[in-house]
């Protein structure tokens, strides 16, 4: 009976000590996901931006 326990206490402990290791992987995943749509915003202004700047040049071009 006592085996039995120290098992399941040695099991116990495993469980918590993987679910503290996906709860900090969690995290940094939810990190990492928001500075990519925050980079991918950015790069998306930057094309915009370069596409209007692009428009304005061609309109200045002299018709042939």
């Amino acid at each position: 009976m006592q085996a039995e326990l120290d098992a399941l206490g040695s099991k116990l402990a495993q469980l918590v000590q993987l679910t503290k290791h996906l709860r900090e992987e969690n995290n940094r995943l939810r990190q990492e996901l928001a500075q990519a749509l925050s980079q991918g915003r950015q790069c998306h202004e930057k094309v915009d931006s370069a596409k209007s700047r692009l428009k304005r040049l061609l309109a200045q071009l002299p018709e042939e």
